[in-house]
């Protein structure tokens, strides 16, 4: 299951029902796996201390099922220094995401506390789920650190007033390019992920390993980094929030996180 939009609310929070359809599942049998567009270190207490069987990370470049690392493709620094250059003169914020930290450009931090705070002026009453949801992530932003590095799964960048196509022109030859994975980014965000590899290949590589058969995979997702495991799964679950364009690759829609929609949909498959 993928984590932002799916597995944690908007504010980045954890339903409780959540937290246990995922325990229950596993008390059953059920092996359940992160298939995220985060790093691993994104993956904080509040989600790792639940309970899972593996990790697909990094939009599927970095796979451990269990302990065990079996899949960990990085960036070329000579592409890295390419979208360092790029963004930093066309004045796109951005935060290059590794194992071992998320390393943000000069003015990234500030723009994402500015994002933060409208959220929580916009909503006043989700204050605490926001602090307690996203702030950890901000919180986490290193910032004046080299940002040419070797240890780079992907970047993610702002929103801007240089639109997406524009920024996939520029890196469509040598990235997976996605738009709006994180809506409060604004307008013209995204990723920019490891070509060739995909949530979709990462499973592949975990079902073979674990030697499972596809027909027995599920997969639930919201955004449109989780098209192709939708797309490759036996059962493909798109979450009541999720972009329109893939409910309609799906095989069926769930509710809401805060609506339960992960507790529901195991009920109703039998996995609960």
């Amino acid at each position: 299951m993928d984590i932002d939009g799916t597995l944690v609310n908007d504010n980045g929070v954890v339903p409780e029902s959540a937290k246990s359809a995922v325990q229950k599942a596993r008390e059953n049998g059920h092996l359940i796996f992160i298939s995220t567009g985060r790093s691993k270190a994104e993956l904080y207490e509040d989600i790792l201390d639940i309970g899972f069987d593996g990790i697909i990370g990094a939009a599927g470049a970095y796979i451990e099922v269990g302990q065990e690392v079996i899949l960990h493709e990085t960036v070329d620094p000579e592409d890295v220094q390419h979208l360092v250059d790029y963004f930093s003169q066309h004045g796109i914020d951005f935060y290059l995401e590794s194992n071992g930290g998320l390393f943000a450009s000069k003015y990234c931090k500030k723009h994402i506390r500015s994002i933060i705070d409208k959220v929580i002026e916009e909503n006043h009453e989700a204050k605490e789920e926001v602090e307690k949801g996203i702030l950890p992530f901000h919180d986490a932003l290193i910032e004046g650190e080299s940002l040419i590095r070797d240890d780079i799964n992907k970047i993610s960048f702002l929103g801007s007033d240089i639109p997406i196509e524009k920024i996939s022109e520029e890196f469509g030859t040598k990235f997976n390019i996605i738009s709006s994975t994180v809506p409060i980014f604004g307008e013209n965000s995204g990723e920019l992920s490891v070509p060739g590899i995909h949530k979709a290949t990462a499973i592949v590589k975990v079902l073979e390993h674990l030697n499972i058969n596809r027909k027995n995979s599920f997969g639930y997702g919201d955004g449109m980094n989780d098209l192709e495991m939708i797309q490759y799964v036996h059962r493909g679950i798109a979450m009541g929030n999720a972009k329109e364009a893939l409910k309609l690759a799906a095989d069926d829609i769930t509710d809401t996180p805060d609506e339960d929609g992960i507790f529901n949909s195991f009920v109703k498959y039998g996995l609960i």
